[in-house]
């Protein structure tokens, strides 16, 4: 009895191709929940409105065109953030069983692979998130992204641009070692998928679940950056909010252990299901090339 020899791994512009797909496509649907997760977590204040109570603020007060305020950042972010995501995640798990000997991923490898990942794709977020931070915020009187941009410039030089990058270090870092390590535990325990509508149905229950798991772990990480970034810095003034962990033992002495998860619901109702359509689609988009390609891609 012959063995069936394993496809070839995929190329990097296919993974890339699929990540920018599968960001463009999770972003256009749960953008809103984004904004709303802002507002709740520069609320510096004890007692908060909650999602509902937030969104229908922003809708009564400023209009619903508000809850799309500063989408244009993210969106030139998603293609090459989510593809440098997969991509990199693909880079590091090949490397790091490469390194290891092993012949296949495991449950460490795979939370160690996803953080390196996480990693990597900070460097390439920092300006946009801190543009989009400074457009969602309610006290923003930007024009719009070219002017944060501009005016960041203008004040602090280009280094400026790079405001919160330790903290996007571990916020990204925390979510990708929980949304991969677990997606990988998760696809595991389920049952093999006998048709092509089993196997989407996995990769979306799997990919909703490391969301879930990874939004769980990295909201307190995604609290202090919002904080970090939302302050425009005074100089010869120490920052309130500056390093990640100090920022974080601040806020919790301040304002409680709840609020280092301010916008958790916001942030999980987007980031689980969102992780599930990631997923759905890069797997998906990645199988349209395995046609195209065909052998021994297949």
């Amino acid at each position: 009895m012959t063995s069936t020899p394993e496809r070839k791994p995929l190329p990097f512009v296919a993974n890339f191709a699929a990540g920018a797909i599968a960001g463009i496509s999770e972003i256009l649907v749960f953008y809103p929940l984004d904004v709303v997760k802002t507002r709740m977590q520069l609320d510096t204040g004890k007692t908060t409105q909650g999602l509902v109570g937030t969104f229908k603020s922003i809708v009564k007060e400023e209009g619903a065109g508000r809850l799309y305020r500063g989408l244009v950042p993210p969106l030139l972010l998603e293609a090459p953030k989510r593809a440098v995501k997969f991509a990199a995640n693909d880079f590091w798990g090949k490397t790091y069983l490469g390194l290891s000997g092993r012949a296949k991923m495991d449950q460490q490898l795979s939370i160690l692979t996803g953080c390196s990942a996480g990693a990597t794709e900070s460097f390439v977020v920092v300006p946009f998130e801190l543009v989009k931070i400074r457009l969602q915020d309610k006290a923003s009187t930007y024009k719009g992204p070219m002017d944060v941009v501009k005016q960041i410039v203008r004040k602090d030089g280009l280094l400026g641009l790079y405001v919160g990058m330790e903290a996007t270090f571990w916020r990204h870092l925390w979510w990708n070692g929980g949304y991969f390590g677990s997606i990988f535990q998760v696809r595991a325990m389920l049952p093999k998928a006998e048709t092509p509508q089993g196997t989407l149905l996995n990769n979306f229950v799997s990919g909703s679940i490391g969301g879930f798991i990874g939004t769980l772990i990295n909201t307190p990480f995604d609290v202090v950056k919002s904080r970090i970034q939302g302050t425009v810095q005074t100089p010869g003034v120490v920052p309130k909010y500056n390093w990640t962990y100090p920022a974080l033992i601040t806020i919790f002495r301040e304002e409680g252990a709840g609020a280092l998860y301010k916008g958790f619901v916001p942030k999980v109702l987007r980031l689980a299901p969102g992780g599930g359509v990631l997923l759905l689609v890069v797997e998906f988009t990645l199988g349209v090339f395995r046609q195209a390609l065909g052998p021994p891609y297949l």
